[in-house]
């Protein structure tokens, strides 16, 4: 078996431990510490994020997406085949080299999908974007971190309590939804959100395209209207 590569590294901006962009053949793998945060042959949960989220709003013209965390896009590129030509995707990306890294080590993986005329990359804080915006967007997924349990930095806690989960509410149009992907299911981040006013679905998701692997968990939050 081919051994792996260290291609570079890259401070997580208020992080403790660095990523790691590592390579073994036409695979890729990005780690912090001893954890894989996430390998290229596994995308089976990514990919399910951004197709039910797009299903619970596949009626609506001119769709606005917001996805939090690039990753190694493949949320993002689910998301672009199941949209219209007119929605419009802004990604987020709080660190400054997994752009990079999208860009030139691992270009081919993400197939061509930032050139896309109707993705934004914006390297910002998803949370702040959020807290910014007034009904501004149909969808909002969140790949942030390992999910509600914080592993890369805790300022992304705030994302998930009480008042980020306020602050997401507002910046989705009525009618809207808030998907989170997780490594593992929360009863209590359940609870939270339908305490914040979200009518909630639990969809837990296999990590391989193929239904095999570890069980994420993918929430689907819907906003009320009325």
């Amino acid at each position: 078996m081919l051994p792996w590569t260290l291609i570079d590294t890259a401070k997580v901006p208020g992080g403790g431990d660095e990523l790691r962009l590592k390579r073994r053949g036409s695979e890729f793998s990005i780690m912090l510490g001893t954890n894989e945060l996430m390998n290229s042959r596994l995308s089976g949960s990514e990919e399910a994020l951004a197709r039910l989220s797009i299903d619970k709003i596949r009626d609506r013209r001119r769709p606005v997406i917001l996805i939090g965390g690039l990753g190694m896009g493949f949320t993002l590129r689910a998301a672009l085949a199941e949209l219209p030509q007119d929605a419009r995707v802004v990604v987020a990306e709080l660190v400054p080299a997994v752009i990079r890294w999208a860009k030139n080590e691992m270009a081919e993986v993400f197939h061509g999908c930032l050139e896309d005329p109707r993705v934004t990359i914006v390297e910002a804080d998803v949370g702040e974007l959020i807290r910014r915006e007034k009904a501004a967007y149909d969808a909002i997924l969140l790949d942030v971190d390992n999910g509600p349990e914080a592993l890369t930095r805790e300022e992304n806690d705030r994302i998930y309590d009480t008042g980020g989960l306020g602050a997401a509410k507002a910046a989705l149009k009525p009618g809207g939804v808030l998907s989170v992907w997780s490594s593992a299911p929360d009863s209590r981040f359940t609870r939270r959100m339908q305490s914040a006013g979200f009518a909630v679905e639990e969809n837990p998701t296999r990590a391989s395209t193929k239904g095999r692997g570890a069980k994420h968990m993918i929430w689907l939050a819907s906003k009320r209207t009325g």
